[in-house]
């Protein structure tokens, strides 16, 4: 394999691929659109790997690499793009996974995504929920968001991510970002951190665990506005995720502290479109209110669609309905569409 993996990198940006795979015994692989397509014929081997491993893991973190054997990091390809990664190592070798992240910050409209984040954006104080499965747009739903209150609001904005995706430029906001592993040793630490930042919002990348997910919602309570990432599926699937990561003896507790500060959830998922040239995201979006907050308060949290479907008004939908509408415009297929909308008349 001649080509450097710089070189990799910036065909993969070029042909619009949002993932790239550097795996022994197979030459490079691309995702584009959301499907897996080979660069070249020639496969890799373990001297290529290695050497891409090192070339990109920053020194300081490629012990911690070697002792735990994964590690995720950022790499920025100068003036092209950036990337997430993570390094692992397999069967006695070294892999490789790269997600591209544009340099520009996208808009809220030019995700399509539900209008009603601008108003949710605007939220003084509560917990908001990004959900869905890795590659969902979730990081890049939540950087959206930022860029919003970047432009329309004075706010100071402390983001904690691993690694850091979207960088944000000082506009009418402040924006500080932490890297876990740089800046922070933890989302947990960063978070207790951050309270005595004078933050207006906080954005913490994944809420991984009990400690993240507990000083998350203390947070919300005490008067900051929290944007957070699950890989959840649904508004009902997120709540109960959330509270059954607590002792059995702590869940009643979490509930009420839940219900009051939970502001929305928002899930996604993306679909390749019927000409297979680009995604589209569907969404699910849940808005508390006052039916909601019976509903997590009581332990009736498989009632929320019930509660979705009749606040249409509010914004709220289903992902059934939203999938459809997709599906009603001729952007995806019927194939892609069929295991989401069962029961939309």
């Amino acid at each position: 394999m001649n080509e450097t993996i710089d070189h990799i990198l910036a065909k993969a940006f070029e042909l619009k691929a949002s993932d790239i795979h550097l795996t022994v015994g197979v030459p490079p692989v691309f995702r584009i659109h959301g499907d897996l397509k080979r660069f070249g014929d020639v496969p890799l081997d373990d001297t290529y790997t290695e050497e891409a491993a090192k070339s990109t893991i920053p020194q300081k973190l490629f012990t911690a690499f070697l002792e735990k054997g994964q590690i995720d990091y950022s790499y920025e390809l100068q003036g092209i793009a950036r990337f997430r990664v993570n390094a692992f190592q397999q069967r006695g070798s070294i892999s490789l996974a790269f997600r591209t992240i544009p340099t520009n910050v996208p808009s809220i409209d030019d995700l399509q995504v539900p209008g009603a984040l601008k108003t949710l954006a605007q939220t003084p104080q509560g917990l908001i929920l990004v959900t869905g499965p890795t590659g969902s747009g979730k990081s890049t739903t939540l950087a959206a968001m930022i860029r919003y209150m970047n432009e329309t609001s004075r706010k100071h904005i402390i983001t904690l991510e691993d690694p850091i995706e979207y960088v944000h430029s000082h506009q009418s906001s402040i924006i500080d970002q932490r890297e876990v592993g740089f800046d922070t040793s933890s989302f947990a630490d960063g978070l207790r951190a951050s309270l005595r930042q004078d933050p207006d919002v906080i954005l913490v990348g994944e809420m991984r665990d009990l400690e993240t997910i507990s000083t998350a919602i203390t947070a919300a309570e005490t008067g900051h506005l929290v944007l957070a990432t699950l890989h959840t599926w649904s508004a009902a699937s997120t709540i109960d995720r959330i509270i059954d990561v607590f002792p059995h003896g702590q869940q009643s507790q979490i509930r009420v502290q839940l219900a009051g500060v939970l502001t929305a959830v928002l899930s996604q998922r993306l679909f390749p479109t019927v000409n297979r040239s680009g995604r589209r995201v569907a969404t699910e979006l849940m808005i508390n209110n006052s039916a909601v907050s019976n509903l997590i308060r009581s332990e009736k949290v498989h009632q929320i669609p019930n509660i979705i479907q009749t606040n249409r008004a509010m914004g709220m939908h289903m992902m059934e309905t939203s999938v459809k509408q997709l599906l009603d415009q001729g952007l995806i297929t019927y194939e892609a569409a069929m295991p989401y909308i069962e029961g939309v008349e």
